[in-house]
C-alpha cells in the first residue's frame, strides 16, 4: 500500500511540475516583452515631444483655421449689404456687447425698443407710418448682422488663445494674429461710429437720414482688408509656393497681379460711397448716363474735390470708370499669363478670376438698368468680394518660393 501511495505522490508532483512550467513560460515570455513594448513606447513619447512647434501639421491646422474665419467675414459683409439694401441699419438705436445678444422677448419689450427707434429722424421723416410688425424685420435683419459680427470676433480669438497656449504660432505669425484680432475689435467699434452718423439729427439738412458714406467706407473698407489678410495667410500656409524660374515675365505678371488686385480693391470700396449716397439710383442706363457719355452735373459740387465723395453722379461715374478699368486689367492679366509657362493651379485661379469679373459687370449692369433691385443688388455686392478673393488666389499663386 505504501509504494502505490509514494508512487501516485511522484506522479502527482510532476504533474504539478509541467503544470507549473506550461503556464510560466508564456508569462517570463510577456514580461521581456512588455518591457521592450513600454521602452518602445516611451521613446515614441520623447521624440513626439521633441518634434518642434510650429510646424508643417500646425501650420495646416492655423491655414484651415483663417480660411474660415475668412468666410465668416465674408458672411458679415454680405449680411451688411443685404442690411444696407432693406434699409435696416438704423432700427437699433444703442449699443451694448452684451445685454443686446437678445432680443425683445414679450409684446412689451417690442413696444419699448419701436418707442426708442420712434425717436430718431429715420422713422420721423421715412417710416412715420410704420407698424411693429415691419418694425420688428428691419430690427432683426439689423440684430442678426450684429451677432454675426460678434461670432466673427469669437472665432477669431477664442482659437487663436488656444493655438498660442500650445505654441503654434511663429513669432512672426503672432504679431499676424495680434493684428487680426485688434482689427475685429476696432471693426466692431467702427461699426457703431457709422450707425452713429445715421441716428444724428441734421436740421440744415432735407435729405433722407442715411449714415455717412465716408464711415461706411471706412467700415467696408477695413472688413475688406481683414478679410484680405485672412485669407492671404490662409491660402499661404495651406498651399505650397510654386518653384518657377524668375524670368523677366514672371516679374512683370507679379506686378501686374498686384496693380490688377488693388484696382480690384478700389473699385469695391467704391461700391460703398454709392450704397452711402444711393447712387444706384440716378443715370440708370449704360453705357450713356442718360443721354450723354459725361453728364452735365459731374463736377455740380464746389470744391471740385467734394464731388469725388458727395455728389453721387461723380461717385456712379467714377465706379462705372473703376469697374471697366478692373475688368480691362484682368483680361490683360489673363492674356499676359498665356504667353507665360505657370504650374496649372495658377491657370485656373487666373481663369476664374477672369470669369468672375465679366460676370461681376454683367451683375453691375443689370442691377442698374432694373433701378437696383434688392436681390440683384446683393448678388452684385457678393460677387465683388468674390472678385477680390480670385485676385487673392493668384497673388497667393504667383508668389516666391522661399529659399
Amino acid at each position: 500500500m505504501l509504494p502505490v501511495l509514494r508512487l501516485a505522490s511522484c506522479r502527482a508532483h510532476t504533474a504539478w511540475r509541467i503544470f507549473q512550467h506550461t503556464h510560466r513560460t508564456p508569462l517570463r515570455q510577456w514580461l521581456p516583452k512588455r518591457r521592450q513594448t513600454t521602452l518602445a513606447t516611451g521613446s515614441g513619447s520623447v521624440l513626439a515631444r521633441s518634434v518642434p512647434v510650429p510646424n508643417a501639421a500646425t501650420d495646416r491646422v492655423i491655414g484651415r483655421w483663417l480660411l474660415g474665419c475668412s468666410g465668416l467675414v465674408l458672411g458679415a459683409v454680405v449680411l451688411g449689404g443685404v442690411t444696407r439694401l432693406t434699409e435696416s441699419g438704423l432700427s437699433m438705436v444703442d449699443w451694448h456687447l452684451v445685454k443686446e445678444m437678445k432680443p425683445p422677448q414679450t409684446q412689451a419689450e417690442w413696444e419699448e425698443e419701436f418707442s426708442k427707434y420712434k425717436q430718431f429722424p429715420e422713422f420721423k421723416i421715412m417710416n412715420h407710418d410704420m407698424t411693429l410688425t415691419e418694425f420688428k424685420f428691419i430690427f432683426f435683419m439689423e440684430w442678426g448682422h450684429r451677432m454675426w459680427g460678434r461670432l466673427v470676433g469669437l472665432a477669431y480669438i477664442l482659437p487663436a488663445a488656444y493655438f498660442w497656449r500650445r505654441g503654434y504660432f511663429s513669432r512672426s505669425m503672432k504679431a499676424r494674429v495680434l493684428g487680426l484680432c485688434g482689427f475685429v475689435f476696432f471693426q466692431g467699434l467702427l461699426g457703431w461710429y457709422m450707425v452713429k452718423s445715421g441716428l444724428e439729427e441734421k436740421p440744415e439738412s432735407h435729405d433722407v437720414p442715411r449714415v455717412s458714406q465716408y464711415r461706411l467706407a471706412a467700415h467696408l473698407g477695413s472688413a475688406l482688408l481683414l478679410y484680405c489678410a485672412s485669407l492671404w495667410t490662409g491660402l499661404t500656409l495651406l498651399l505650397p509656393a510654386h518653384k518657377m524660374p524668375d524670368s523677366r515675365q514672371l516679374l512683370h505678371l507679379r506686378r501686374f497681379a498686384k496693380v490688377t488686385g488693388g484696382l480690384v480693391f478700389l473699385t469695391a470700396l467704391s461700391g460703398a460711397f454709392v450704397a452711402g449716397l444711393d447712387a444706384g439710383l440716378v443715370y440708370n442706363s449704360f453705357p450713356k448716363m442718360g443721354e450723354l457719355w459725361i453728364p452735365d452735373d459731374l463736377l455740380a459740387f464746389s470744391p471740385t474735390i467734394k464731388n469725388a465723395f458727395e455728389n453721387p453722379t461723380t461717385v456712379q461715374f467714377d465706379h462705372r470708370i473703376l469697374g471697366i478699368s478692373s475688368l480691362t486689367a484682368i483680361t490683360g492679366l489673363y492674356l499676359f499669363s498665356r504667353r507665360t509657362r505657370l504650374p496649372q493651379r495658377a491657370k485656373v485661379a487666373i481663369g476664374c478670376l477672369t470669369a468672375m469679373a465679366y460676370t461681376q459687370v454683367l451683375l453691375g449692369i443689370s442691377t442698374l438698368l432694373l433701378y437696383v433691385p434688392t436681390p440683384l443688388a446683393a448678388t452684385h455686392q457678393s460677387g465683388s468680394v468674390a472678385l477680390l478673393s480670385f485676385s487673392i488666389w493668384v497673388l497667393a499663386e504667383l508668389r516666391r518660393a522661399v529659399k
